[in-house]
């Protein structure tokens, strides 16, 4: 149940919430926006697993010193993980989605992001109340 609130959610805010922000075109309906949420969440899975690839792989060939330069880029940098998966979703589905640079692309990305969290934590609570009751 909770999968498909978050992906009521995420495909509402591509119909409406990210063609609020400029630079960022929705062409599609609803059921276009929920394939492009199955898909942002799929890129999202994957861009998540190649940077945590790439960085254990510097960290083991560096023999950990590739760490002094991977925590501050994770720590100022894991915002842009959302932003790049919405690129690479406006590159995978033009017809449904455009994105025009990297700005539109940030602001899309935090927005989903902000989305996310906050569903997590409303299907956390429901989690909760069903081991309550």
């Amino acid at each position: 149940m909770e999968f498909f609130i978050r992906l009521a959610l995420k495909a509402l805010a591509f119909v409406y919430l990210l063609p609020m922000l400029g630079g960022i075109d929705f062409h599609g309906n609803f059921v276009a926006a929920v394939c492009l949420a199955v898909v942002f969440s799929l890129m999202l899975w994957g861009v998540e697993v190649a940077a945590m690839a790439l960085s254990a792989y510097l960290t083991v060939m560096t023999f950990g010193l590739a760490l002094l330069v991977l925590i501050p880029v994770w720590l100022l940098g894991f915002w842009l993980l959302p932003a790049f998966a919405l690129k690479l979703v406006a590159d995978f589905m033009p017809q449904y989605l455009t994105v025009s640079g990297w700005g539109p692309a940030i602001l899309g990305g935090l927005l989903m992001m902000v989305i996310s969290l906050i569903t997590g934590g409303v299907t956390d609570a429901m989690k909760a109340r069903r081991q309550t009751v």
